[in-house]
């Protein structure tokens, strides 16, 4: 089968794979690549047409910290796209030799030059559309309670609950993450949250309307 648009091609229930495939040549000998269903699988793969290398895509992992001080939430405003000018917690994808919390506490650093102690799972959501998995740690803020933009965020800052600009929110995940946030704090107690986001057709990754969030899990 020539190489086409994933989202065109059912799977073997006949439900269309929700991801278009960004594999075009073979890592391995640099050959086209197709998309196909390997022998043993169910499932369409982009497969070496020459040396029959299959490129497997699975999700990427996102970590960040919701770094906590005085009752307030620190925020970054992205300064790079994808939505850049939009406020997000501090996070980005984990990085081959670390940890998922170490990942979060990276981020955390390089985002918005903080330090976090008292690190706890707070936050698991799966986004299975776009192939993402994001990973929230809860924390405070470290003495002596600094932090500043990084080379990739605009201007950084401590929000009140009610002060977060919910309107210019970066990604369907921070803002569930700081809907429930706000909810915990007005409680008095932390849990862990688990849920999933379901992404809809055409809309940008910070529209509100774009996704239905499901909670599958509270601990």
């Amino acid at each position: 089968m020539p190489l086409a648009d994933i989202s065109t091609i059912p799977n073997a229930e006949g439900v269309p794979p929700s991801r278009t495939p960004w594999v075009k040549f073979c890592c391995s000998c640099g050959s086209p690549v197709e998309q196909a269903i390997p022998p043993g699988e169910d499932m369409f793969r982009s497969v070496c047409t020459s040396c029959k290398r299959v490129d497997y895509q699975n999700p990427k992992t996102v970590a960040g910290c919701v770094v906590l001080h005085e009752g307030k939430v620190l925020l970054c405003r992205r300064g790079i796209e994808p939505c850049k000018g939009l406020w997000t917690l501090p996070a980005g994808y984990v990085e081959i030799g670390e940890t998922v919390a170490e990942g979060a506490t990276r981020e955390t650093w390089e985002e918005a030059n903080a330090h976090v102690e008292g690190v706890l799972p707070y936050f698991h959501i799966d986004i299975p559309r776009i192939g993402q998995s994001y990973r929230l740690y809860r924390g405070t803020l470290k003495p002596p309670y600094s932090f500043s933009p990084g080379p990739e965020t605009l201007e950084t800052g401590l929000f009140a609950m009610r002060d977060i600009p919910f309107d210019e929110i970066a990604f369907s995940a921070i803002r569930v993450v700081l809907q429930q946030l706000a909810d915990d704090l007005d409680q008095g107690s932390f849990k862990v949250h688990e849920g999933v986001i379901l992404k809809k057709d055409g809309y940008s990754p910070s529209d509100p309307d774009g996704y239905e969030y499901k909670n599958t899990a509270t601990l």
